[in-house]
């Protein structure tokens, strides 16, 4: 997570700056010595140098005090504002993630749903195709049936002629060898008398 920059007031900065530009020359100041050699004995100007120490150091504390915490209060500010967005983030992702997952779960039981729809209606395809074959076996079987009935009858009728035929023949045969050139004269006799009565 990126920590975001301190946003400092004018007002701050220039606080800071100003008891920066005091404290620095005063340290100079008081550190600075005679150059005597020996120990130190503390003089007067000691004294003065210690005490505008202290009333610089009280000024830039009381001038940069409210600056300072401002600063810090707007930085605080900020810092829970940022949290509490990231909290609010974190519940709308945590929000999503859950109606994602329920999303996902949705899908499993339609996904199952489809997968069941699928195999009941190969299985209902299966029982047409199946019946249908069995009907389609069954009308050939008929229609076989009578092919060979047909087939039947005309080769019995086919033979039957044969038989006639051949019959006819014979008996022709047989009348030839049987009847006589009288017995011709006579049928053509009874034939003509039948043809003039008539």
């Amino acid at each position: 997570m990126k920590i975001p920059s301190i946003n400092w007031n004018h007002r701050a900065v220039k606080a800071a700056g100003l008891a920066l530009a005091m404290l620095v020359p005063a340290g100079v100041v008081f550190a600075s010595g005679g150059g005597e050699a020996g120990p130190k004995v503390w003089e007067a100007t000691d004294t003065y140098r210690v005490f505008n120490f202290a009333v610089l150091a009280v000024a830039v504390f009381l001038a940069a005090r409210k600056p300072v915490a401002n600063a810090l209060s707007d930085r605080i500010k900020g810092i829970k504002e940022q949290l509490e967005d990231l909290e609010a983030k974190k519940a709308a992702a945590e929000k999503e993630l859950a109606s994602y997952n329920e999303r996902i779960s949705l899908l499993d039981k339609e996904a199952e749903t489809i997968v069941a729809d699928y195999i009941r209606q190969g299985e209902e395809a299966k029982k047409k195709i199946l019946e249908e074959a069995k009907a389609a076996a069954e009308k050939l079987e008929e229609q076989a049936g009578r092919n060979i009935e047909h087939e039947f009858k005309n080769a019995k009728m086919k033979l039957k002629e044969e038989v006639i035929s051949e019959a006819l023949v014979k008996a022709e045969e047989l009348l030839k060898g049987s009847i006589t050139p009288e017995d011709q004269d006579r049928l053509v006799d009874e034939y003509l008398s039948k043809v003039e009565a008539a």
